[in-house]
């Protein structure tokens, strides 16, 4: 129980800092495009995490424990494997979701994104077999109508951009359930470290194909990008990763899906935006289904 709250809580603390991170890519928005801002993100945070990562592996390696003890082999090839994978479902989830905003307004894409809160454990229970409890699916719907009310202000119409976001939510549940998967069988730091690590090798790809990176762009966005990749990337990923060592993934979808409540708070106090009812309601309804499916507990 202890460990459980100690992931709930880390997840709590990554949605925090992605909600804060809402505002800097809003602001980078305006100097580079969304695929080379992805990809600077992407390397900073590799490099930040690598650093950290050559650190955990030496310790790890001159005290193995636990599974690393057990069986050395299979634990570097979950770590090199769950790296290789979480980064390809990450940064084509997030190159799809910032290629969406340019596209449909910032409500839709936070409403649809946020139904991979319902798609992990739909996926979980289909692809990985795994159960969620009664209690769970309730805090779901709830999450999924708290959402609603938090980001949806106009009617329901799909343009390209909001099927380019819908996508991305797919890309979403299967990283939080690849990274259930592979935390729990590898070193998360590590596998933090080479999923950005691939997220940049992909990115940069796309970037190349599409856009036409300069480095004026990247200058005049620098104080985003550092955000991004540092905090809401390095930090926040690798919170995220250890965090889902120990938080079934239905549960942790549903509190990282708090990303969009800090967002809305963040405005307020930042940008100095203002919340309307139907706002505060979402917020409420968030709140309320991460009090239940914390305190009540899950069936893993």
């Amino acid at each position: 129980m202890k460990k459980q709250l100690m992931g709930n809580l880390l997840l709590l603390f990554t949605a925090f800092i992605w909600g804060t991170a809402f505002v800097f890519q809003r602001v980078g928005m305006d100097s580079i495009e969304p695929v080379s801002f992805n990809a600077a993100r992407m390397a900073l945070a590799a490099v930040f995490i690598g650093i950290l990562a050559i650190f955990s592996w030496n310790k790890e390696k001159k005290n193995p424990a636990g599974k690393a003890a057990a069986d050395p082999k299979a634990y570097k090839k979950h770590t090199v494997l769950g790296g290789i994978f979480c980064g390809i479902f990450l940064s084509l989830g997030s190159i799809l979701q910032q290629t969406g905003l340019v596209y449909t307004t910032a409500g839709k894409a936070g409403f649809i994104t946020a139904m991979y809160i319902l798609l992990v454990p739909v996926l979980g229970l289909f692809i990985l077999k795994k159960k969620s409890s009664v209690i769970v699916w309730i805090a779901v719907l709830m999450g999924v109508a708290g959402m609603y009310f938090l980001c949806m202000n106009e009617g329901l119409s799909f343009s390209p951009g909001d099927i380019y976001v819908c996508i991305c939510a797919f890309f979403f549940s299967f990283h939080i359930l690849c990274c259930d998967h592979f935390a729990a069988r590898g070193n998360a730091i590590c596998i933090s470290a080479i999923q950005f690590a691939t997220a940049t090798v992909i990115s940069v790809i796309v970037a190349l194909m599409i856009e036409k990176p300069g480095m004026d762009k990247f200058i005049s966005a620098a104080v985003p990008i550092l955000y991004c990749g540092i905090v809401s990337g390095g930090i926040g990923y690798t919170l995220q990763m250890t965090g889902q060592k120990y938080t079934e993934p239905a549960t942790a979808s549903l509190l990282m899906s708090l990303e969009s409540v800090f967002a809305v708070i963040t405005g307020v106090l930042v940008l100095h935006e203002h919340m309307s009812i139907r706002e505060i309601i979402g917020c409420i309804i968030m709140f309320a289904a991460i009090i239940l499916v914390t305190v009540r507990g899950e069936k893993t």
